[in-house]
Parts: C-alpha cells; structure tokens; sequence
C-alpha cells in the first residue's frame, strides 16, 4: 500500500505577494498631476479667511488641508519615481510645449500647501512645526517656481516647436508660480527679526509680484489674439481659459497680503502707499477677473454642449477660482465692502463644488486607468483617455 505524501503549500512571502499587485503605471504621469494638490489646497486656504463666520469651517478647511499634505507627498513619490524609471519620458515632457508649462504646478504645489501649513495646518501640528515646515516649503517652491519661470519660456524659445496661433493659457503656470511665493512671503514677514529681514522679504516679494506680472502681462495678449483669429480651444482644452484667473486672482490677494504687514517692515510714506496700492490695484484687476470668469464661463457651456469630455484639465476649476476668492477676501478687508464679502463666498461656494466634483472624475478616471494611459496624437492635438490628456490641469 503506499501512501500518497501531499506537498504542503507553499507559503507566498512578502516580496512575491509585492510582485503580484499591479502597482499604476507611472511612464505617462506627468507634472500635470500636481494640479490636484494645488486645487485641494487652496479650498483651505480659501476657506480658512473667509470674512463670514460658518459654523465648522475651520474644522473642514484644516481637514482638507491635511489631504493636500497627503497628496503632495504621494504625488511627489510618484513623480521622482516617474524620474528614476522613465527618464526619456521625463525628457521627452520637458521637450514638449504642451506640457512643460506645467513644471510650475509643482512649485504652486509646494507653497499651496506651505501656505494652509501656516493658517490652518498649525492647529494639527502645532506653531513650531507649522513654521518649521511653511519655511521650508517656501523656499524649496520659491526656487522652483523661479526655475521655471526662466526655463519654461527658455525652453519654448530655443528648443520647442511652437506653431503660430497655438498660444494657450497654460503658458501662464510657469510665470505665475513667483506670484503665489509673493502672497506666501507676507505670512513670513512678522515672523522675521525686525529690520533688514523683514524688509527684505517685503520688497523681494513685490519684485516676485514684478516679474509674475510683467511676464503675464506678456502671455495674455498672445492667448486673446488666439482665441480672436483662431476660434474657440479644443472641447478638452477650454477649462484652461480659467487658468488667466491665476495671475489676477493671485495678484490681488499678494498686494493686500502684502499691505497688511508693511507698516512693521517698512518705514512709514511706503506703509501708508501700499495700503493705498492694495485697493487701487485690486479693484481693476479684480473687475477683470469677472469679466474673465464670465467669458471664460460661457465658453465652457458651450464646450460643454458639445461634448466636452472630462479631463485633468477640469483643475483649472479650482486654484485659479480659488485665488479670486482670496483676492477678494483682500479687498473686503482693505475696503470694509460688504459687497465684497458675498462675493468672495460667492465665488467660494463655487470653487467647493467644482472641487467635489472634479475630484471625484479624477479619482474615477484614475482607478479606471484611463488618466494614466499613454496619450494619442491626432493631428496638432494630443488625445487620450478621455480625448485630451497632455494639458490637463491648473
């Protein structure tokens, strides 16, 4: 008789378990992605100075801070896996003009969430840590966004293929990351020995405001004579004409910043004057900005009713809206305008929803695969899942 001896099974171990998940393929995530952080951080931001008083505000803005914290860090492992793994794809994103403006999401990113560390993110981690932390991300975004705004534009004159009658608002991210460390660096200054550091940091962030506007000031001409002599953006490409509310928006919000600390930073004429700067800049500029958000707005209705399909370009909902309702928020306080107050709650109610529900496409789109799946050309546009995928963002 014999007996039949039953291997037993063999025990799977950590590292084949490892090698059995599918893990997302990363060779197509491109700097775009750091859209999300920046559109998560700024409902907090937004929402953590609005000039009403909401019952759990403050609660939910430090919340959705802590995911934007979240999210930076994942999408920061992903993109310097992106990086270790997929160089020639990272080159090849640098080389394309499509998508090297978006190199100055990642500096957004960084002082995004720098920003919410020191205005809600401290009641998590305490003022020391808050501080620590926000100097940091200041710095390490400041000289990123800097980076960028010289070697975007470096890049798209000497080495990019750029088409006449192609200019597009995402020209803008690159030139508009100073302006964002310009609204951060007011929050540094009381915190800074009195004198020459808080002088300094002053007027280097007007001149970040200097170089941030100029260079918009330049884009913005080329992307409305576009729009006049070309038509309409491609269906997946129009949420970025939102992407021109960024530097107003951003804008405004830096000059009233900016005013509520110069009188401990700056001898007392130059106090008074940027006071007075901060209203009689921020009222055109914020007037312009609605005039924008309107045009821009009926645009996009009209995209959508032809059929608009969901993309990463959908960001463009939130951080520039978002900076309108900081701005505005500036302007209520300079002014006393309770005008101003509801539209800044206007605009923010606004900016949740659109928030809520570009978040949840995205994470559809993305446990789907279809936003990490490699983009198509089809013509001069590249198409994806979901058409476009190569601009997609804010």
């Amino acid at each position: 008789m014999v007996t039949a001896v039953q291997p037993h099974p063999r025990r799977r171990t950590a590292a084949s378990i490892l090698t059995t998940v599918r893990l997302p393929a990363l060779r197509h995530l491109g700097p775009n992605w750091y859209a999300t952080v920046m559109g998560t951080a700024i409902v907090a931001n937004a929402g953590a100075a609005l000039p009403v008083g909401i019952p759990g505000l403050r609660t939910a803005c430090t919340a959705v801070w802590t995911l934007s914290a979240a999210l930076l860090a994942v999408v920061l492992a992903a993109r310097a896996a992106h990086w270790a793994h997929h160089r020639d794809q990272a080159r090849a994103h640098l080389l394309d003009p499509a998508v090297a403006p978006f190199y100055g999401c990642l500096s957004m990113a960084l002082l995004a969430v720098g920003i919410g560390t020191l205005t809600v993110g401290r009641d998590v981690i305490g003022e020391p840590a808050a501080v620590a932390t926000a100097i940091a991300l200041f710095c390490a975004g400041t000289l990123t966004g800097l980076a960028a705004a010289v070697v975007v534009p470096y890049l798209m004159v000497v080495r990019h293929k750029v088409a006449p009658g192609t200019a597009s608002p995402v020209w803008l991210l690159p030139v508009v990351a100073p302006m964002v460390s310009a609204s951060f660096g007011p929050l540094l200054v009381p915190r800074l020995p009195a004198g020459q550091w808080r002088e300094a940091m002053l007027l280097g962030s007007y001149a970040m405001f200097g170089v941030s506007l100029l260079a918009s000031l330049l884009i913005l001409p080329m992307v409305f004579a576009r729009l006049v002599h070309h038509g309409p953006l491609p269906l997946a490409l129009t949420p970025t004409l939102f992407l021109v509310l960024g530097p107003l928006g951003q804008s405004t919000t830096a000059v009233s910043k900016l005013a509520d600390v110069a009188p401990g930073a700056i001898q007392a004429p130059y106090a008074e004057g940027l006071a007075a700067f901060a209203v009689i800049y921020g009222i055109p500029v914020m007037g312009f900005a609605l005039m924008w958000l309107a045009l821009a707005g009926a645009m996009v209705v009209r995209a959508a009713r032809d059929g608009m399909p969901f993309a990463l370009t959908w960001w463009a909902f939130t951080f520039p809206v978002g900076t309108c309702v900081t701005g505005a928020e500036g302007l209520a306080r300079h002014t006393g305008l309770a005008a101003i107050e509801w539209l800044a709650v206007g605009l923010y109610a606004f900016l949740v929803a659109a928030w809520a529900v570009t978040g949840v496409r995205t994470l559809r789109g993305l446990f789907g695969g279809a936003l990490l799946a490699a983009p198509v050309k089809t013509g001069s546009t590249r198409v994806g899942a979901h058409r476009c995928r190569c601009a997609p963002t804010s």
